[in-house]
């Protein structure tokens, strides 16, 4: 029956379906009377004969009612029964939701940072409250205009003193975001909450989920017995400080993971920092020498740098950069000029306040000088702060440095994505094919090599 007909007070018209609750149908609708649009979820007619859900249904909007004063929390404006049908009233969010978003692809780190943190301190004040969410997932953290988060749906919620309502042994909650005790049918806690919002930052930093499997029973299982993959081997720019984040955000043992939502994103934000002073250097790999390609002369301020990789046989790896030149390509002569193993510069702090192109210029400089190891982290942080500003060309040189130095440090699998990124940038450029031929050849060496030993 659409709205308009009787199926809310008269007061509420111009009814569109927007979406769907773990209970209810939830529509776009005028409030005539205060003249704004609201969101109304309305209990489905099957559960409207039950008085126990009906009860449930009634109580969850109270307890999230008492949550409305906080900004990242939807706001409840009402809370009612027409013709035996209970409805919620809430602020509609015209932004959409962080599941649309993903659907667009993976964001920025920084923005997803930023998601995440609004979502925590959501949760963490409802945890205050005395009420658990029980189905934290990127649908039910919705967007306003300004793009920030409102935790949205606390339609399967658990307050405090009203747990005769979540009887034991009843899984509540989506499989892909459902944590270990709720898969077995445990009581849901703050915990819980904390190990979904875990699962939803693993999807926004990777790109996908922790334990995606081929059906939902096969998902929810795997949280209850699969082990936490590694976010570096899914993604090699990411830091791996973040695997032993993830660990604990996702432990099986409820007691062992952080005390606060708040106190976990803390903990991701960290191991960026600490990951953009550091990074993990991978053993390079013995093969014969690789010829050189330089690139054609660019001016200065396109802060462009040459392509890489000569390999010495019996000593491991050595890079070279050639820079400048005839603007023309020619082989290089000599593995020994700026070898990437001089001593790597240290990175300070005052990196963090650089624009993108700043640090993408500094890490060219010590790329000039054959520090790859000190050009790597500026080069990562100028990436992460170009990712999506697609036709924009110093993203294209960003990836390329990147790439570049990814294989001077014998690192050829590593690179092959940001050399992809930037021939997609910069389709017309010979140096990019040719560095990504190299990287690809390299990387086939390297994956040779991992398989032959004993």
């Amino acid at each position: 029956m659409p709205v308009g007909t009787g199926l809310l007070p008269d007061r509420y018209t111009g009814a569109r379906p927007i979406g769907r609750g773990g209970m209810g149908e939830i529509y776009r609708v005028t409030d005539t009377v205060l003249g704004r649009a609201v969101a109304v979820k309305v209990l489905a007619e099957r559960y409207a004969q039950d008085d126990a859900v009906r009860e449930r249904f009634t109580r969850e909007a109270l307890a999230a009612a008492r949550l409305s004063g906080n900004p990242s929390i939807v706001t409840i404006f009402d809370v009612g029964e027409w013709r035996d049908r209970p409805f919620i009233v809430m602020e509609y969010l015209s932004g959409g939701s962080l599941e649309e978003k993903l659907r667009e692809g993976r964001p920025p780190t920084r923005q997803a940072l930023d998601w995440l943190e609004q979502a925590a301190a959501a949760l963490d004040a409802a945890h205050r409250e005395g009420v658990v969410h029980r189905d934290v997932k990127p649908a039910n953290l919705l967007l306003d205009r300004r793009g920030d988060i409102h935790v949205a749906d606390f339609g399967i919620a658990s307050a405090a003193g009203l747990d005769s309502l979540t009887q034991t042994g009843t899984v509540l909650g989506t499989a892909a975001y459902l944590s270990p005790e709720q898969a077995q049918g445990k009581r849901a806690t703050p915990a819980s909450d904390l190990y979904a919002l875990g699962v939803v930052a693993f999807e926004l930093l990777t790109g996908r989920r922790p334990f995606a499997g081929d059906s939902m029973a096969a998902e929810a299982a795997a949280h209850v017995t699969g082990d936490v993959p590694s976010v570096a081997e899914i993604d090699p720019s990411l830091p791996p400080q973040l695997d032993e984040v993830f660990a604990r955000a996702l432990a099986k043992d409820p007691n062992a993971r952080y005390g606060s939502c708040a106190e976990f994103v803390a903990a991701l934000r960290a191991a960026f920092d600490e990951g953009a002073g550091s990074t993990r250097i991978l053993a390079a790999p013995v093969t014969s020498p690789t010829r050189v390609l330089a690139p054609r002369r660019r001016p200065a301020r396109l802060l462009l740098v040459a392509a890489v990789l000569l390999l010495a046989a019996g000593v491991g790896a050595l890079a070279s950069t050639l820079l400048g030149g005839s603007g023309g390509r020619h082989a290089a002569s000599s593995p020994s000029t700026h070898a990437a193993t001089t001593q790597p510069t240290q990175t300070t702090t005052a990196a963090a306040a650089l624009t993108p192109d700043q640090l993408n210029a500094q890490g060219y400089q010590l790329m000039q000088r054959g520090d790859y190891r000190g050009a790597l982290p500026l080069l990562q942080q100028a990436v992460q702060g170009l990712q999506g500003q697609t036709g924009d060309v110093n993203a294209g040189y960003a990836n390329y440095n990147l790439g570049v130095t990814l294989m001077a440090l014998g690192q050829c699998q590593a690179a092959i994505p940001y050399l992809d990124t930037a021939k997609q940038l910069e389709p017309d450029r010979h140096e990019v094919d040719q560095a990504l031929h190299q990287a690809q050849h390299c990387g086939d060496q390297q994956g040779k090599g991992k398989g032959g030993g004993d």
